[in-house]
């Protein structure tokens, strides 16, 4: 199954310094069938006025990718850890038995990014935090970035407390790439920019078309093929247990 969750229909919220949509039940924003996708809880898509952003506040027990679409975030957490994360690279937050941690925008123009919370394996682990560059480059295929599978690490993951994978594609204009689920896993997939379709490998169901930031929930399917649009495209997928 590959169902399409437009942006228009994700929840918002919007105040003087903070601009985001939900793809899932956030906040304010309550939508019973939309409380997660697997173990995935949270997909924030979120812009940051410049020299603004979140206080310190204290998260437990959850593992939090920060993927940065435009401009940069630094981040500070009561462990001593200080770092800027710039565009197209990630961050990785282990709340674990207590984290406090400040997000902010000291750029001089606006930090759009998103915010994935996963469900980890193990509770009360030691909290962490740790950022990496990625290479930019078109390129074939989902690249790993943040992952707690086997064989994630070696494939030069950022680490994850959780039976999980964060990946990116950078596809020219219409490129294709296949991507595989192992069998009792779902995926949810984003393109900040550029559309495209996403088909089922078995050839079954008609394909789906995405504009940028719509969400695609994908279950049931072994494998997808995902074409990019007549523009680049780049794109975010999360693999989860189902």
């Amino acid at each position: 199954m590959i169902e399409l969750r437009p942006f228009a229909t994700i929840g918002s919220f919007r105040n003087e310094w903070l601009n985001a949509h939900h793809h899932f039940s956030f906040g304010n924003y309550h939508d019973r069938s939309r409380m997660g996708w697997g173990a995935l809880r949270v997909w924030n898509d979120d812009e940051i006025a410049p020299h603004t952003g979140f206080d310190p506040h204290p998260h437990r027990d959850m593992e939090i990718i920060t993927f940065i679409r435009q401009g940069a975030i630094t981040h500070k957490d009561n462990l001593g850890n200080h770092g800027i994360t710039r565009a197209g690279d990630v961050q990785v937050m282990h709340a674990g038995t207590g984290i406090t941690h400040a997000e902010y925008n000291e750029e001089d123009e606006a930090t759009r990014l998103f915010q994935i919370w996963i469900m980890p394996d193990r509770t009360g682990v030691a909290p962490g935090w740790a950022s990496r560059e990625f290479p930019r480059a078109t390129s074939s295929g989902l690249h790993i970035l943040a992952g707690g599978r086997p064989g994630d690490a070696e494939a030069g993951a950022l680490p994850l407390y959780a039976d999980a994978a964060v990946l990116a594609a950078r596809l020219a204009p219409g490129e294709r790439a296949t991507y595989q689920i192992a069998e009792g896993r779902a995926a949810y997939l984003v393109a900040p920019v550029g559309s495209f379709t996403v088909s089922s490998a078995s050839g079954v169901g008609d394909p789906v078309h995405a504009e940028p930031r719509d969400g695609l929930a994908i279950s049931n399917e072994r494998a997808i093929v995902i074409e990019a649009g007549p523009s680049e495209t780049e794109l975010v997928l999360v693999d989860v247990r189902g």
